[in-house]
């Protein structure tokens, strides 16, 4: 249980604080919170069941229906939302360890750690393609008293 809250904690604060590095306004903090959050908490429950690439389409899907409702409910774009909220799914540690093994003469512990770093970040664009394929329509059906569109 406390490393469950400590998982939510970090992802939360986390995305927040990437939120404020791109100049995200105040309004919109707690919002590109609980899109990380959601986000991480997807991927962290997905682990034990499918690959990590697989993790990160899920976890992905999962922050851009977070981002399109909140988009929708704030009435500001998407992007708001879901550029900070994708930042704890981005492969950054295997593009570090591809990097750091091909410096150091390791190339096929590299070539391993790129093509997995490769297959997460194909995870997280998939997920971001067809999630945004879906009509603005159908979110705002969803979420009465918003007429405006995206």
């Amino acid at each position: 249980m406390l490393e469950l809250m400590l998982q939510m904690t970090c992802s939360f604060w986390g995305t927040l604080m990437f939120s404020v590095l791109f100049n995200v306004q105040k309004r919109y903090f707690i919002g590109c919170g609980f899109a990380g959050m959601a986000g991480w908490m997807c991927y962290y429950f997905c682990q034990n069941t499918f690959s990590p690439a697989m993790s990160c389409f899920f976890g992905t899907i999962i922050i851009v229906i977070c981002s399109r409702f909140l988009s929708i409910r704030m009435k500001c774009p998407i992007t708001v939302f879901l550029v900070p909220g994708i930042f704890p799914l981005v492969p950054g540690a295997g593009v570090y360890n591809t990097a750091y093994n091909l410096v150091m003469g390791m190339t096929s512990l590299a070539a391993e750690c790129g093509i997995e770093a490769l297959k997460n970040a194909f995870g997280i664009v998939l997920g971001i393609v067809l999630m945004l394929s879906v009509p603005t329509e159908w979110f705002v059906k969803i979420l009465p008293g918003n007429s405006c569109r995206q």
